[in-house]
């Protein structure tokens, strides 16, 4: 079972979060006419394995959007942090 430490209310089962995607992407910036660009941080993925960091947002518990670094191979999760403190 995964279980997220939350810096606010503790550790609780990942169904309490909401997956937010991938919290390494650089989007382009909002006038950007770049459709590559775009097209690249909209649908191009890497998927690979190892320590990645996701957004994950609290909704049943204090709302709060964090940064969740957890390794895919085996859903370890070696660090948490509030979203709006850090910059990935």
């Amino acid at each position: 079972m995964l279980r997220i430490q939350c810096p606010c209310c503790g550790a609780r089962d990942h169904d309490e979060f909401r997956y937010g995607g991938d919290a390494a992407r650089i989007r382009p910036a909002h006038d950007d006419p770049d459709f590559e660009a775009w097209y690249r941080y909209v649908y191009v993925r890497d998927n690979q394995p190892g320590p990645h960091l996701e957004y994950w947002q609290h909704v049943m518990g204090c709302r709060q959007w964090l940064i969740v670094q957890r390794d895919t191979r085996n859903h370890l999760i070696h660090a948490v942090s509030f979203a709006r403190k850090s910059t990935p």
